[in-house]
C-alpha cells in the first residue's frame, strides 16, 4: 500500500481509554506531566491493546525519576532521536525525565508481536531492537507521528504504517492473548500447573507457547498480575490487610508477598503505601 492511500484512509474515531493505567509507581510530582491512551481501532483490536503518549515539561526543574511496573507486551516506542520495538522487561522499569520531551507507543497485545518478529519474543526479553531492524527504512516516517499535536492524528498515522504491513493471522498468537487475559482476570490462579489445567494443556505446551509469543514464562505473567494487583489496591486508597492481601494473591504467607514486593517495587507494602499517601497530599491535582 502505497503512502498517499495511507495518508487518505479513514477510520472510526479512537476512544479514550479513561480507566487508570495499571503499574505507574510513582507520579511525577513537579511540573508538566501528561499521560494519554487510545483503544485501538476494531481491525486492529487482535494486535494492538492501545497506543499510549506521555508528554511532560520539567524545564527549570530537577530531572524526575518515572518507574513502572512493566506487563508481559512488546511495545514500539518512538522518542526524538530514537524508535525502537521494546520486549518485556522482567523487572521495575526506570527512567529519568528532564527538560521537555515525549514519547510515543504501541503497546501490542500479548502473543500478537511474534508475527511480525518472525522467531520466538523471548529473544526481545530486558532489551531492544531498532525499529529500521525489523520494518526497514520506511520506518523512518513514523517520525511525523511526534511532530503531530493531535494525539488522534499521531496514533493514527503509526497505525495505518502497522495496517498496511499486518502479517498473517496467527492461532496460537490468539491463544497466547486469551491466557494472558485470562491471568489477569481470574486472581484465583495461583500456579502455571493450575493455568495449563485451566486451558487444558501440558505444563511443558503452556512453557512453550510463552516462550514463543509471549517472551516471558507463565509463572512470570501470573506473579506480575498478582503484584499489579496489590499496587492497584494501594494506589485506590483501600484500607489493606496484607495478611488477607497476600493470600487472595496466592502467597503462601505475609513474609513471602512482603519480600516479593520489596525485591520488584524496591520498598515494603507498608513503606510504599505511606509513600504513595504522602505523595498524594503533597501534590493533590491530577496530571494533565
Amino acid at each position: 500500500m502505497s503512502q498517499d492511500k495511507i495518508g487518505k484512509t479513514r477510520h472510526a474515531a479512537l476512544p479514550t481509554l479513561r480507566t487508570p493505567p495499571r503499574g505507574v509507581l510513582h507520579r511525577v510530582p513537579v511540573g508538566e506531566f501528561e499521560h494519554q491512551r487510545l483503544a485501538p481501532p476494531e481491525d486492529l483490536a487482535d494486535w494492538i491493546e492501545h497506543v499510549w503518549r506521555v508528554r511532560w515539561n520539567l524545564e527549570g526543574l530537577a530531572p524526575q525519576l518515572q518507574e513502572t511496573l512493566p506487563h508481559p507486551n512488546i511495545h514500539l516506542v518512538l522518542e526524538p532521536g530514537a524508535a525502537a520495538v521494546w520486549g518485556v522487561h522482567s523487572r521495575r522499569w526506570s527512567r529519568e525525565l528532564a527538560g521537555r520531551s515525549l514519547a510515543l507507543g504501541i503497546k501490542f497485545r500479548p502473543g500478537a508481536f511474534r508475527p511480525w518478529l518472525g522467531g520466538p519474543v523471548s529473544a526481545l526479553s530486558d532489551c531492544s531492537r531498532p525499529l529500521q531492524e525489523l520494518f526497514g527504512p520506511e520506518s523512518q516516517t513514523l517520525n511525523a507521528a511526534l511532530e503531530m499535536e493531535a494525539m488522534e492524528d499521531a496514533a493514527t498515522h503509526v497505525l495505518d504504517f502497522l495496517r498496511a504491513r499486518l502479517p498473517a493471522p496467527d492461532a496460537q498468537a490468539l491463544l497466547a492473548g486469551r491466557i494472558v487475559d485470562s491471568v489477569a482476570a481470574e486472581l484465583s490462579l495461583h500456579s502455571a500447573e493450575a493455568l495449563a489445567a485451566r486451558w487444558q494443556m501440558s505444563l511443558r505446551s503452556l512453557q512453550r507457547l510463552f516462550s514463543e509469543y509471549v517472551g516471558v514464562g507463565p509463572k512470570w505473567v501470573i506473579q506480575r498480575y498478582r503484584m499489579h494487583e496489590a499496587v492497584a489496591r494501594v494506589q485506590a486508597g483501600e484500607t489493606i490487610s496484607w495478611a488477607a492481601l497476600a493470600q487472595d494473591l496466592g502467597f503462601f504467607d505475609q513474609a513471602h508477598f512482603s519480600a516479593a514486593f520489596r525485591c520488584l517495587i524496591g520498598q515494603t507494602p507498608g513503606g510504599y503505601a505511606r509513600a504513595h499517601a504522602d505523595a498524594a497530599v503533597a501534590s493533590p491535582a491530577p496530571h494533565r
